[in-house]
């Protein structure tokens, strides 16, 4: 943008740019539409004429109306003459870096997004993207000359001062372009297309400075490009960047590319074959070999340790209807043998950036193995170019008003009762924009932001409604609801039930203390996987709030925000559910399930008075861990968390190896006296038996009959004859303990009665 503005006195002389024969490599043998340096400079040279119409339009113009028009033959052609029009007088005697006019590169960002197949007002405002930021055309005369939409766009596109941001000049702009886009989705289109031009043109620059863009443009618009579905930009930004920030690794895959290009292609053999399969079975489909792009060819160099000539790329089937997709699928693996571990269903389960299509893998007679992408037209256009493929999504479906006429942010809400009809608003984006809202400095805000987007790999995770009590969260879920009540949630790969709640629910996630995962009792800290089943179970108290070991399971800002806002306001706040529902040392079932139900309330000491407790470090608020429940005379150790909160835990307790393995130092804690032990107490005991009728019932009896009183309860299913019983149960004196251990395991049928904080490998060993 600016950057690539010079003074037309003191023009600089044209550069090679970008590295030698990139797009010989990864765009023209794709067959993706990609601007030629013929086109260029036919563009350069009509941009020095000046905007001379013929036939109504001007010269430099005319490529691009020829490419619009065949994604939409009825568009409006008067609307980007005019915009070229200002543009071009706007930014005349402007230069870029390498001498060509200005007006070159918003000709070729409008051009980029013409052959995505963007509307009329995204190339609209792609003419005009830098007018604002580079010349003395201001924002209410785009407005009043071509409409709130337009304007919007380029405000959306249009960066922050320096002289009035500093060094967080680059961070809010970021951070003005998300929000932007969280009411309109083609401010980021306009902004990658912008960003891939400039990368193309890139040589011009010094060499430190494209190092420090092409790490921008890795770390934020790649991930973005692909959060938007948009791989043709995508693709070609990879490649770029990589050429920039590791050219011995770009150079060695460009040799091995050109190596096999000499070689006669074994997936056209297959390709030929697999078109007589489909053709006698009466499909009608297009068949292609579609090479692979530089940084995929070096992923599987790196994964496979070697590249065949079918691992340069994969075949693509087109066929008409999504039923045809499933058809082509069964003569496949009718006729070839299959690779079923590569078999992938993102027609029925549309991944979270719009893409649909159908993987797989067969191997032909000779063992050759040919990945295969089965999708219809529709579905190529939107996996080509994501959201710009869908048009304009904030028209009305009435057409009582031209989106033209209105702003996007009004345009976006269209649905009953203020829903967003928008179907480009994707949770991703809803997550980012809540966390980006609570994140004020813009150093937290960069550091957070690349942190996010760096997962370089999304779930999706099925929460079942229904896992709330009376006075559960309201927050609104960033997520999909199906028909049948079931939300569909998106994480980064890694994130734990922890990020799921917050993503669901947001600070009303405070109150949760377990969950479900496909159908088993899970701790929060368990990790989730794509496709898994989630149901979270909440506490009725209010009061509830999270642990600050929830912290050490979180890979989303949003989670980890609003855990610490919630832990910074309350400092001397309890929160033993939240450690037993998280903590490595809560008790488990098999396969690493846990009696949620027996977590302790948030917001309420663990049973024991806390005056009873002295530690080594003063002045420090003491807190019983609820995943051990230590009580007198126990030995005991602390940790020091945040608020100055030393929680005490048991020695025995799974939690203090881990913390200690973590670098955690311990803080000393001891009884204060034998007294103690007359004082009441909480412990969370587990029974483990053969599974019999009203065993729960003799098992209550027995607790009722030391005196003490449940306070929760859990069973797991049985397994094996086998069933476990987890109660959170309050005494009134801790010495009664032991007795009530003894008298717990007179019931017939239970073998085993443990405390929670040495049941976990014990019962693990057992199982």
């Amino acid at each position: 943008m600016s950057a690539e503005a010079t003074n037309p006195g003191n023009p600089v002389a044209p550069v090679q740019a970008g590295p030698p024969d990139l797009g010989e490599v990864s765009h023209r043998k794709r067959g993706r539409p990609r601007l030629e340096l013929r086109g260029l400079r036919r563009i350069g040279r009509a941009a020095l004429l000046g905007p001379a119409p013929r036939d109504g339009l001007p010269d430099a113009l005319e490529h691009v109306a020829k490419v619009h028009r065949t994604h939409h033959p009825d568009a409006d052609l008067d609307t980007l003459s005019r915009a070229y029009a200002l543009a071009e007088s706007s930014h005349r005697g402007q230069l870029r870096k390498s001498g060509e006019p200005y007006i070159t590169h918003p000709l070729a960002v409008t051009l980029i997004l013409a052959e995505l197949g963007a509307e009329t007002t995204t190339l609209t405002a792609s003419l005009l993207h830098d007018t604002v930021e580079d010349t003395d055309v201001t924002l209410d005369q785009v407005g009043a000359e071509f409409g709130k939409e337009v304007c919007y766009l380029v405000d959306g596109v249009t960066k922050l001062e320096k002289v009035d941001y500093g060094a967080a000049a680059e961070p809010e702009t970021f951070r003005k372009m998300l929000v932007a886009t969280g009411n309109d989705v083609r401010v980021m289109s306009i902004k990658l297309a912008d960003r891939l031009h400039n990368m193309r043109t890139l040589g011009v620059m010094r060499p430190e400075k494209q190092v420090r863009i092409a790490k921008v443009t890795r770390d934020v618009l790649i991930p973005l490009a692909e959060r938007l579905g948009v791989q043709a930009l995508k693709s070609e930004l990879e490649d770029l960047v990589f050429a920039i920030l590791h050219p011995e690794e770009y150079a060695t895959t460009r040799a091995l590319v050109h190596g096999h290009a000499v070689r006669p292609d074994p997936l056209a053999a297959i390709a030929e074959r697999v078109r007589a399969v489909l053709d006698e079975a009466d499909i009608d489909a297009e068949v292609l070999v579609r090479p692979r792009h530089l940084v995929s060819v070096h992923r599987v160099r790196l994964a496979r340790g070697t590249v065949t000539g079918t691992d340069l790329g994969r075949l693509l089937v087109l066929v008409a209807e999504d039923a045809d997709c499933y058809a082509v699928l069964g003569e496949l693996h009718t006729c070839f043998t299959p690779v079923i571990s590569e078999f992938k269903d993102f027609i029925a389960a549309p991944k979270f950036n719009l893409y649909q299509s159908l993987h797989t893998a067969v191997t032909d007679e000779d063992g050759a193995i040919a990945e295969t992408l089965i999708r219809t037209h529709r579905m190529h256009r939107v996996a080509e170019a994501g959201v710009v493929a869908l048009g304009n999504p904030y028209a009305p479906a009435d057409g009582s008003e031209p989106a033209a006429e209105r702003p996007a942010a009004d345009a976006a809400d269209d649905g009953e009762d203020g829903e967003r009809v928008d179907p480009t608003q994707p949770g991703w984006l809803c997550r980012l924009l809540e966390w980006q809202r609570a994140t004020p400095d813009p150093d937290t805000f960069w550091t957070s932001l690349r942190a996010d987007l760096a997962q370089d790999r999304e779930i999706t995770v099925f929460c079942a409604e229904g896992g709330f009590g009376d006075g559960g969260p309201s927050g609104q879920a960033a997520s999909r609801t199906g028909t049948d009540g079931t939300a569909t949630v998106g994480l980064p790969a890694g994130a734990s039930c922890v990020d799921a709640a917050y993503a669901l629910y947001g600070e009303g996630a405070h109150s949760c203390i377990g969950a479900r995962v496909n159908g088993r009792l899970a701790t929060l800290s368990t990790v989730l996987c794509d496709g898994d089943s989630l149901h979270l179970l909440m506490a009725p108290d209010s009061a509830a709030g999270p642990s600050p070991d929830w912290l050490d399971h979180t890979r989303t800002p949003a989670a980890r925000l609003a855990i610490s806002r919630w832990l910074a306001a309350h400092p001397g706040a309890e929160t033993g559910a939240g450690e037993s529902a998280v903590g490595a040392g809560a008790p488990s079932g098999a396969g690493g399930a846990r009696g949620t139900g027996a977590a302790e309330t948030p917001g309420r000491p663990g049973g024991t008075d806390t005056a009873g407790l002295s530690t080594d470090l003063p002045g420090a608020s003491v807190r019983l861990a609820g995943c051990c429940t230590p009580v007198p005379p126990d030995h005991v150790t602390g940790f020091a968390v945040r608020g100055g909160i030393v929680t005490v835990h048991r020695v025995l307790c799974p939690v203090v190896a881990r913390m200690a393995a973590s670098g955690r130092k311990p803080v000393g804690a001891r009884w204060r006296g034998a007294g103690n032990r007359a004082q009441g107490c909480r412990v969370t005991l587990l029974a483990e038996a053969f599974t019999r009728p009203h065993l729960l019932a003799d098992l209550t009896e027995a607790i009722a009959a030391e005196g003490a009183a449940v306070v929760a309860a859990a069973v797991e299913p049985p397994r094996e004859q086998r069933v476990r019983h987890t109660y959170t149960l309050h005494l009134p004196d801790a010495a009664k303990l032991p007795s009530l251990m003894r008298a717990m395991r007179q019931v017939p049928g239970v073998f085993d009665v443990l405390r929670a904080g040495r049941a976990r490998s014990t019962m693990a060993a057992r199982s």
